[in-house]
């Protein structure tokens, strides 16, 4: 099977990549990515000469460069998107045309070329926040609560409305926060790890209370590529980790692993909006498709640990990039 995958040098996009590659042997990939600041085309760099993997640089709002990437294409799982919450905040224009018009162009294209199947990732986000109990269900209804999520909302309605109206055998994906090797230095598990061998303290919004769903990247793609290959069309799949944290807990926890004490924290004013906790029923995954998270948080966050301590010529730059912007983006 050849497959477009669209933002493949991003965190997740690229670890599905490299996923696919290794457990299939008769997939091919497509990669479409406009290399945006996450974007890192070192990410890939292991598989950048392997004959089953082709990059075309290029935006999921550019429809000509799509008819070049779609070419012999039989499915596509679309990862591509603006996605951290603070820089919507601060602007918002950019996730609108690539969450939103980006992915109507996408479909347009994906339809035009007969895919036979798409899969489309969303987030936990697009459902709000949750009080102190209860799980998140498929069927629930959507109430984002910064530009991010909205854009994301949107996307999943288009996505939704193209299997609808035309017949396009879309899926979508739902995970909660994702963590593990690549992942952008900005978000809150990368950035603490990479302050503290930097001997800088780690920023913590608020008091550290929200509650976030862990999930570790590779027990993401292994989901994702069972909704490509057995997810009915026009359902959409939550992806949860089954490992709710309040964000000082995980703090805690990498702080032990790295030897650190509770003087490295550093408590932040909390930003806008600030969703208090998303928490995913997995129900539907787990009976229709047979998935479970396999990773647990402290393997999982020990593994992330190891990969960054021993990456830093990875992370290094992008720290710098990220310093010289000054903009203070701190974590999901």
């Amino acid at each position: 099977m050849k497959i477009l995958v669209t933002g493949g040098y991003g965190f997740i996009g690229s670890n599905f990549i490299r996923y696919m590659l290794n457990k299939h042997p008769d997939v091919e990939i497509v990669n479409l990515d406009a290399l945006t600041y996450a974007g890192n085309i070192e990410n890939l760099k292991d598989i950048e000469n392997e004959a089953r993997y082709r990059f075309v640089h290029g935006r999921v709002e550019d429809a000509e460069r799509l008819e070049e990437a779609l070419e012999g294409v039989e499915a596509v799982v679309h990862f591509a998107a603006e996605s951290h919450v603070d820089r919507s905040i601060l602007d918002a224009a950019p996730f609108i045309k690539t969450n939103v018009m980006g992915t109507q162009v996408l479909l347009n294209s994906a339809l035009k070329h007969g895919i036979k199947k798409f899969v489309h990732i969303s987030t936990d986000e697009v459902y709000g926040a949750l009080g102190e109990e209860g799980l998140f269900k498929e069927t629930d209804p959507f109430r984002p609560r910064s530009p991010y999520s909205a854009s994301k909302a949107a996307a999943d309605l288009l996505v939704q409305s193209y299997f609808t109206t035309y017949g396009l055998p879309v899926c979508i994906a739902r995970p909660s926060n994702n963590y593990g090797p690549y992942q952008f230095p900005e978000k809150l598990i990368p950035l603490m790890i990479t302050n503290l061998i930097e001997g800088k303290k780690v920023p913590v919004y608020g008091q550290g209370l929200n509650v976030r769903d862990w999930l570790f990247v590779e027990d993401n793609c292994r989901a994702i590529d069972l909704i490509l290959e057995r997810g009915k069309p026009g359902e959409a799949y939550n992806i949860g980790g089954k490992c709710e944290k309040h964000n000082i807990e995980v703090v805690r926890e990498v702080l032990k692993i790295m030897g650190q004490s509770e003087e490295m924290v550093e408590f932040v004013p909390d930003r806008p909006g600030h969703d208090f906790r998303y928490a995913l029923d997995n129900t539907k995954i787990e009976s229709e498709l047979g998935w479970n998270p396999a990773t647990s948080f402290e393997e999982g966050i020990r593994r992330t640990v190891e990969w960054y301590m021993n990456n830093s010529h990875w992370w290094k730059p992008l720290k710098e990039r990220l310093q010289k912007e000054s903009k203070g983006f701190w974590s999901k």
